[in-house]
């Protein structure tokens, strides 16, 4: 069981702290940032001396030391912004800096960890590849060795925060699969290493400010002490315990969108007429206002539970994958009905609902699909009754 570091009234302080932040620095800014795609200096130096770069990094490690309870908590009022803002700073403390925290050996998390903490070092998650998304098995990246070292070979796609990344945590196949052990292990790779290309940065949909891009490692070579954990067969345990940590904290994202979503709909039903009558007061507006609030309490409750069994220890598979399903499909549904309460003015650029709609589409998508939350969660009750049985 993890022990919380942060007691909860100085938890409420940081968060009171990045409420604030959120709220009176950021979101006067979103049509900035997704116009110029891209977050202003200002806001990141900001962020960095709040500590939101190692929130959940440990304090022994020169983070903020909060659990993932709390690190919910944060991510709810993330979710109220643009979410290319938490974008930033997630992969430092989400799926990337936690392969460390989790896997790393003390020498590299004192290497590492300290200037992941404070910005000084972006780490980027490179696991996705053309071939192999939501099922890290489908690997083809590998890693052969070369005397006491290794030699990386592979191309990486959609990988967050690539552009600007000084680590990457490089995932690749070092050996044939078998049935317990699909041959991935993981690696610490600088993004100056000879050999590491990153292409130019994606055109998405949505979540601009938040840079992806291709990666290619040709022939590149990594020392003995680049391998996490000094463990091959740490890779793979790494990126499904990233992930599931991940799952929960997405989720929170989408509840704080929805949230956000939500507010911006009773705004408009409250301050706006059709026909010389208030929105709000139409029985079907306030219908599909019911149907937010449902989604938003629902999810935020489904997310609180999750992330306390998780850090207990009581299920860190089932629940971290039905969360992430239910609350990503919630804010979709949510963030669908914000446009209709708008009428036309919710497709509009620079009206905060059409770039939701838009933003929450990736939440499907990204740490493990839909489809694959439905495998993980409808498989695992099935053999945990088979074990039971």
């Amino acid at each position: 069981m993890s022990e919380t570091q942060v007691s909860a009234e100085d938890f409420e302080l940081i968060r009171r702290q990045v409420r604030e932040f959120i709220r009176g620095d950021v979101v006067p800014r979103e049509n900035e940032i997704m116009n110029a795609d891209r977050i202003p200096d200002d806001l990141r130096t900001t962020a960095a001396e709040m500590g939101l770069f190692g929130y959940a990094i440990p304090a022994e490690w020169g983070g903020l030391g909060l659990d993932l309870v709390q690190d919910v908590e944060l991510a709810m009022e993330f979710g109220y912004t643009t979410l290319s803002l938490r974008s930033m700073f997630g992969t430092n403390n989400g799926i990337a800096g936690q392969v460390l925290v989790g896997f790393g050996t003390d020498e590299q998390r004192k290497t590492w960890l300290g200037r992941i903490a404070t910005g000084d070092v972006v780490a980027s998650f490179a696991l996705t590849e053309p071939g192999a998304g939501s099922n890290p098995a489908g690997l083809r990246t590998h890693a052969r060795r070369d005397g006491d070292g290794w030699v990386i070979e592979g191309q990486k796609q959609f990988i967050t925060n690539a552009p600007i990344a000084d680590l990457f945590i490089v995932f690749a196949r070092t050996r044939g699969a078998q049935p317990k052990d699909p041959g991935i292990a993981v690696f610490l790779v600088p993004a100056d290493t000879p050999g590491v290309t990153v292409g130019p940065k994606d055109a998405k949909m949505g979540q601009e400010g938040a840079w992806t891009a291709d990666v290619t490692f040709t022939d590149v070579h990594a020392p003995a002490d680049a391998l996490v954990g000094g463990d091959e067969a740490a890779g793979y345990r790494a990126a499904m315990t990233s992930l599931a940590r991940g799952r929960i904290h997405v989720a929170a994202l989408a509840v704080g969108t929805a949230q956000r979503a939500l507010d911006e709909s009773v705004a408009h039903a409250a301050h706006h007429t059709q026909g010389g009558v208030r929105i709000g007061d139409f029985q079907l507006v306030q219908a599909m206002l019911a149907d937010q609030q449902a989604g938003v309490l629902a999810g935020r409750a489904m997310v609180r539970e999750t992330a306390r069994a998780y850090v207990t220890g009581e299920d860190r598979r089932i629940a971290p994958s039905a969360t992430k399903l239910f609350c990503t499909e919630m804010v979709g549904r949510v963030a669908d009905l914000a446009v209709q309460v708008h009428g036309g003015a919710g497709y509009m650029r620079e009206i905060p609902v059409e770039r939701i709609y838009r933003d929450v589409r990736l939440l499907r998508l990204y740490e493990g699909t839909s489809e694959i939350q439905r495998l993980i969660v409808g498989g695992g009750l099935v053999r945990q009754a088979i074990k039971d049985s």
